[in-house]
């Protein structure tokens, strides 16, 4: 069978795209990373009232389409950061390799939320089949963290909205496909809030004094979905690498 290069080329640039569809932006300008994918962007979740727990909170849980990011904001980056930004070089990210993306970073793959009144799990589709734990118990963080990908992380209610507070990360992701970095003293406050029974928002303030100037807030949002999440294993059969021509 003769197949088209025109075809065999949209084919292979779909197929990369679907790990990796993140543009990439001019150093130093607003992100727009992996949750920018059309095909989230046209998601909107069924209407109808907010679950509630026993204890008469939001129920989070559901599985959710991949982030529709609403305003990426502008990271407003020391020298130093700018200058690391203006080198990397996009397929050296750890994230196309099967590295975690870290923290407020996610794939373009649905994710699930399973909510208890002590513990809110995430657990990710793509990448690496990965999790994250929030802890609603009233906990603190531990005052000697190890780094970690993922940080970790601690939630309170504030009314409606949960609110997630997440420190400890190593400085080995990336924020996004063009490689904003980050330090060790990176500190991410996420507000979650289900406006509806089919709509998540986030409003996302990254605070990394040594790494931006200012702290950099985000907007997203994210839709329900039927169904459940299916494995997906990064190392095996990663074609996403060779595709990404870089600088």
């Amino acid at each position: 069978m003769k197949i088209n290069s025109g075809a065999l080329l949209l084919v292979i640039t779909a197929c990369a795209a679907a790990q990796t569809p993140a543009a990439l932006p001019p150093p130093g300008g607003s992100i727009v990373g992996p949750e920018g994918n059309p095909l989230s962007n046209r998601r909107v979740g069924p209407s109808g009232p907010v679950p509630k727990m026993a204890d008469g909170k939001p129920d989070l849980s559901g599985i959710w389409y991949s982030l529709r990011t609403m305003d990426a904001g502008t990271p407003k980056m020391a020298p130093w950061a700018a200058e690391v930004l203006k080198q990397r070089n996009p397929k050296d990210d750890p994230e196309a390799h099967c590295l975690p993306a870290g923290v407020p970073r996610m794939n373009p793959f649905p994710w699930k939320i399973a909510q208890t009144e002590k513990l809110l799990v995430m657990l990710f589709e793509g990448n690496i089949h990965s999790y994250r734990q929030i802890f609603l118990d009233g906990r603190d963080h531990p005052k000697d963290l190890d780094p970690t990908w993922y940080g970790h992380s601690i939630g309170k209610w504030d009314g409606d909205t949960l609110v997630v507070d997440t420190i400890g990360f190593n400085d080995k992701f990336w924020f996004d496909f063009a490689g904003h970095p980050h330090t060790e003293k990176l500190h991410v406050i996420e507000r979650y809030h289900r406006r509806d029974r089919g709509n998540l928002d986030m409003d996302i303030t990254i605070f990394d004094p040594d790494a931006y100037t200012e702290p950099w807030k985000i907007k997203r949002t994210s839709a329900l979905m039927n169904g459940e999440i299916q494995e997906y294993i990064c190392n095996e059969n990663n074609q996403d690498v060779e595709h990404l021509v870089g600088k």
